[in-house]
């Protein structure tokens, strides 16, 4: 049984909740209870969409500090892979995830924020990626996802600086997607995560896919990518429902079976 992070499943939105007082500090444990949360969401099939989610007070305020403060070079070329899969684990989630971000979300808060496909924050939210002024480099996808993100030059401003990211500037750099007030983040997000529950997952899971390797890659292997997902859909039970359903009754109105 987990002791920080949880998978609470309701109505088909699972909510992979962070819980270790008092503000979610990352350490190995929580890494490693991610990866298992992440892992857990992928594999039921009664999860359709996931909310990432820290409390009420804080997403995640980063690293454990003290745990990391003893690390030796050797120790961390060890834990450094490690920490970068436990977050990607989130991000290879094949279905729609969205973070829920209240209160702190830096360093690897912020990295784990990243690792959604959407980023909802509260309005009195604060994002960063400080690790320069502790003498380091974000280490857990904060110089990859970040620079993705935002661009080149907002991300180095943010990471060489170490500076604090207020919601209405998270907003509009792109960093986040919706700024709300902080009593409604949590329900906005699982809002969000509900349009998804009757809709057509294996469709979901190929277009992330698509936009997630492809993103990655030239224009020709991204086309490469989308046009062989494309085609896996047309042996799917939903491409067929779906399609019959826009026919005799209109867009919008096909009942899928997730098959």
């Amino acid at each position: 049984m987990a002791e920080f992070v949880r998978l609470e499943v309701t109505d088909g939105v699972g909510t992979l909740r962070l819980d270790r007082p008092k503000m979610n500090a990352l350490n190995v444990q929580v890494q490693e209870e991610i990866r298992a949360a992440a892992a857990e969401a992928t594999s039921r099939d009664d999860v359709k969409a996931v909310v990432v989610y820290g409390g009420e007070r804080v997403f995640a305020a980063g690293a454990d500090i003290k745990e990391m403060a003893d690390m030796s070079y050797v120790d961390m070329v060890e834990r450094s892979g490690p920490l970068q899969s436990a977050l990607t684990s989130v991000a290879r989630i094949p279905k729609p995830v969205v973070a829920a971000i209240t209160g702190y979300a830096l360093g690897g808060g912020c990295e784990l924020a990243l690792c959604a496909d959407v980023r909802f924050a509260a309005e009195d939210a604060v994002l960063g990626q400080p690790e320069i002024l502790l003498g380091i480099i974000p280490g857990a996808g904060g110089t990859q996802r970040l620079t993705r993100l935002v661009g080149p030059s907002r991300a180095k401003d943010i990471i060489f600086t170490g500076r604090f990211v207020k919601a209405d500037e998270a907003l509009a750099i792109g960093l986040v997607d919706r700024v709300v007030p902080a009593e409604r983040v949590y329900d906005e997000a699982v809002a969000w995560a509900g349009r998804f529950t009757h809709a057509a997952s294996s469709a979901l899971r190929a277009a992330k896919e698509a936009i997630d390797l492809g993103s990655e890659a030239d224009l020709d292997t991204g086309l490469a990518i989308e046009r062989q997902q494309f085609a896996a859909l047309f042996a799917t039970e939903d491409r067929a429902i779906g399609m019959t359903s826009f026919v005799e009754n209109g867009p919008g109105k096909a009942v899928f079976t997730g098959r």
